[in-house]
């Protein structure tokens, strides 16, 4: 069975870095870290085109939605029309139709909220595969200035048991140098639990942000 998007985003969020540096010092190269960012590079590729799918599902049911009230409106003419013309039973007949459109309508909204709920999901695994990415990209760029320095004598032969941790230090400094270099300025990394930790945030605050655009207008409406 074919791994679901979420499963997979699950996968590759609760793998961490550090392991997945001692797996390329142990490999003694870093083709580990390339293909663990190409996986990162595929995850993003699927959440990105799953998410474009979920979207058009949720606007085919808006616009499903809005021609069943369309046709809801129609009916209710045409039910008064009859009445004019004495025919009660034509009346009732349009009446009745108006209720199967306005049941079909109510089930487009549970798929609708389905799908919104997805969007969601989705956005935050995108920022937080985004985040994990950029992770992997600076301890692959910390792990090849090593190999360097040791090749010009600077820190002696490679050790295969120097830290992941040390390596990710280095790849902050750089980062940090480069960015002083531009005139910006560096920050300090976050591991990848606070990274999720962010993102479900980012997740909070759009479904806060939602409820309240709901409530305005509900209110509205009710106005």
């Amino acid at each position: 069975m074919a791994e679901s998007i979420f499963a997979r985003v699950s996968r590759l969020l609760s793998a961490t870095v550090e392991d997945t540096v001692d797996r390329m010092e142990q490999a003694g190269g870093d083709a580990v870290m390339r293909e663990a960012i190409r996986e990162a590079d595929r995850a993003i590729d699927q959440v990105k085109t799953e998410h474009q799918s979920t979207m058009a599902r949720r606007l085919q049911a808006a616009r499903q939605q809005k021609m069943l009230a369309d046709r809801v409106e129609e009916l209710t003419t045409k039910a008064k029309f009859a009445l004019g013309e004495g025919r009660e039973d034509l009346a009732e007949a349009a009446l009745s139709r108006q209720l199967d459109f306005e049941t079909q309508a109510k089930n487009l909204d549970a798929v609708q909220q389905q799908a919104r709920e997805e969007e969601q999901r989705l956005e935050s695994g995108l920022a937080a595969l985004n985040a994990r990415k950029r992770q992997m990209e600076d301890a692959l760029q910390a792990y090849q200035i090593s190999k360097r320095e040791a090749a010009l004598g600077g820190d002696g032969p490679p050790h295969p048991n120097r830290s992941a941790e040390r390596k990710l230090d280095a790849a902050e400094q750089a980062f940090d140098r480069a960015m002083a270099g531009a005139g910006g300025t560096g920050f300090t990394r976050a591991d990848g639990d606070t990274i999720n930790r962010v993102a479900e945030i980012d997740g909070l605050q759009r479904s806060a942000t939602v409820a309240e655009r709901l409530a305005a207008l509900k209110a509205q409406q009710a106005a």
